[in-house]
């Protein structure tokens, strides 16, 4: 009869977990899933995600290095662009330019070695790495009042648009081998308001700074690359229907394929920097000159960042090397990785190679091979990750689905493992049950496994 049970895949075990839940009242969690044997499969190559633009450090500054590729004639000029990467533009020596509202005074303050940002981890800690976006309470656009971002800090002042108090409320789950597990929700609230309350039923959106590095090698991935994984109308009837974004080019003024930021609401790496640059420290540029700068792109002094320093900006950012993998060849890591494909995560966290392509001025991104884990498309994540705010195309319920490459560094380089669009997870296992929508089957299918599943399957994460 046991050897019966087993072959079923329910171990008999479970089925006496079952029974004491039910009589406990408790609905019980669904049955085991056990998966036997899956082929352990090492890819030659697949270690150096970031092609040839990989780095082999592994370090507190793994996020931080030029690619190995890079000639050492342009070294100087990767330094000039961290140089403005890491400036503090409160500095009186760099003009008037910040504010005079903002959320932080450097790239730095959020992006903190080039990694992860975090939220507050207690209510009496500020906010720091982490934005509110806000929408308008009576339909698409910013807020009429406080803009497309509540900024925390002012030129001269204590505070800026407001504060943002940040508090938990934890619920618990139960995997069905018996351990139970424990989420914790963010509950946001906003005080001090400058001007008055956001107003009932606005949206907002929590987001903390992703990490910097590989940004320049999403860039060279083709068009046609991405969009062959487009399935809107979820026509393999697989339960998986990523779609593109597509925004504006602000240069070109045409529509383009987003592919930067949580909801791909910009479609270049320019873009991003440039609109980053505006939005969290008050930057003018030649992309987004303030409104009474109408003639800025013809008067290079009208705006806050010079050309010159955006470009060397742009030549940092485009060049951060992608770290190297860990244990890639463990058999844990490979048990880990066929689990990974087996439930479901691939099918949006993509685990096969994708090529770049040929990009002008930098032969260091070119023709590369690279594993990003990502589709680089939105996906319905389900009403518990939605922050109720469109973006472009995308609902309030649907997210970019973040690359994977070098997340088993978080820990080393910012000394945290907050994961998801608001480091609502707490690690990596956290990150994978609040998975909803598209991605429910897949989570469910997690909660099944067998420990040392789940153990394999957060081994393969921590080595990308």
């Amino acid at each position: 009869m046991r050897r019966r049970l087993y072959l079923l895949g329910i171990p008999l075990g479970a089925m006496m977990l079952t029974a004491v839940w039910a009589r406990a009242g408790r609905p019980p969690p669904p049955p085991p899933l056990v998966l036997g044997e899956l082929p352990l499969v090492s890819v030659p190559g697949e270690e150096l995600s970031g092609g040839g633009a990989t780095v082999k450090d592994t370090g507190r500054n793994a996020f931080g290095r030029s690619p190995p590729n890079l000639d050492r004639a342009r070294w100087p000029q990767f330094h000039i662009g961290k140089r403005v990467f890491d400036r503090d533009w409160s500095d009186p020596a760099h003009g008037p330019g910040l504010g005079p509202l903002f959320s932080a005074s450097s790239c730095m303050t959020c992006h903190v070695k080039d990694g992860r940002g975090r939220p507050p981890e207690s209510p009496s800690e500020p906010a720091v790495s982490i934005a509110f976006q806000l929408g308008s309470p009576d339909g698409p656009g910013p807020h009429p009042v406080y803009g497309e971002q509540l900024d925390l800090h002012r030129l001269g002042g204590l505070r800026g648009e407001g504060t943002v108090v940040v508090r938990h409320e934890e619920f618990s789950g139960r995997f069905s081998s018996g351990e139970p597990y424990v989420l914790a929700r963010p509950i946001y609230q906003f005080e001090h308001l400058a001007q008055g309350p956001l107003g009932e039923g606005t949206p907002f959106s929590p987001r903390v700074a992703p990490a910097n590095f590989g940004l320049g090698l999403l860039e060279a991935l083709p068009e046609e690359t991405l969009l062959v994984r487009e399935d809107a109308e979820d026509r393999d009837q697989d339960g998986i229907s990523g779609r593109a974004n597509r925004v504006e080019d602000v240069r070109t003024r045409g529509t383009r394929m987003g592919r930067f930021g949580w909801k791909a609401n910009q479609p270049t790496l320019l873009q991003q920097v440039a609109h980053a640059l505006v939005a969290d420290m008050g930057l003018t540029n030649e992309l987004y000159p303030r409104a009474q700068e109408a003639e800025a792109r013809a008067a290079p002094e009208a705006v806050d960042v010079r050309a010159y320093d955006l470009e060397q900006l742009m030549f940092y950012t485009r060049l951060l090397a992608v770290p190297k993998r860990r244990d890639w060849d463990a058999p844990a890591v490979l048990r880990g990785k066929a689990v990974f494909r087996a439930i479901g995560c691939a099918a949006c966290h993509v685990d096969e190679p994708m090529e770049t392509g040929e990009v002008p001025g930098f032969p260091e991104l070119s023709r590369q091979v690279i594993y990003p884990y990502s589709d680089l498309l939105l996906h319905d994540m389900g009403e518990a990750l939605a922050d109720g705010r469109p973006d472009g195309l995308a609902t309030g319920q649907e997210w970019r689905t973040p690359p994977l490459w070098g997340i088993g560094l978080t820990a080393t380089v910012n000394g945290h493992t907050r994961f998801l669009h608001d480091g609502r997870a707490r690690n990596l296992e956290e990150a994978v049950l609040w998975h909803g929508g598209e991605a429910a089957p897949a989570q469910t299918r997690y909660t099944r496994l067998p420990r040392e599943d789940r153990e394999a399957l957060l081994a393969f994460l921590g080595s990308l």
